[in-house]
């Protein structure tokens, strides 16, 4: 039983690994020089989520996200979405995605594919399941670097979840 500790040991240990990979992968796309958003290849972000990742009851998540522009159209990355009831019961997702910015530019509307694994936390067991899930958003580039990312997105077997997110291109 949980005893009121809605994270365990073990899911910290998950989440810290998780938020190191992803920091890292800062350093691996460093670039020198001014270069205009639109000229920019890789983001890192950040966010929060509210969805259906509980058996009777909503939950709240946050979102860690990496993605590449392989054109001024599409772009692919990781996501991991960590989720909690608050209740005895935690989600991870870990996923790739798929993005086509409707007007390209590497921002604006888009519609994106998830796929991945859904892993539930609940009395000390780890249940997996296969994800997927479509979303749909709109990245509002905030000067030259910076963006901020609202975004709905359905799928199995989350149902649903919204959130924003906000994040840094380079």
């Amino acid at each position: 039983m949980n005893n009121g500790n809605p994270i365990k040991a073990s899911e910290k240990k998950i989440i810290l690994l998780i938020a190191l990979i992803l920091l890292c992968g800062l350093c691996a796309f460093a670039q020198d020089g001014q270069i205009e958003q639109s000229e920019k290849k890789a983001a890192v972000s950040t966010g929060l989520e509210f969805n259906m990742n509980s058996r009777y009851n909503f939950a709240g998540g946050a979102v860690l996200g990496f993605d590449f522009n392989l054109s001024r159209a599409l772009a692919a990355g990781l996501t991991v979405t960590y989720s909690s009831n608050f209740s005895g019961i935690s989600v991870i997702e870990p996923a790739t995605l798929f993005r086509w910015y409707i007007l390209g530019g590497g921002a604006g509307l888009f519609v994106q594919a998830d796929a991945g694994a859904y892993l539930v936390l609940e009395d000390g067991e780890l249940i997996p399941l296969f994800m997927g899930g479509l979303r749909v958003g709109f990245r509002l580039p905030v000067g030259s670097s910076f963006f901020i990312e609202p975004y709905g997105r359905v799928g199995y077997p989350f149902v649903f979840g919204v959130g924003v997110i906000a994040g840094v291109k380079f």
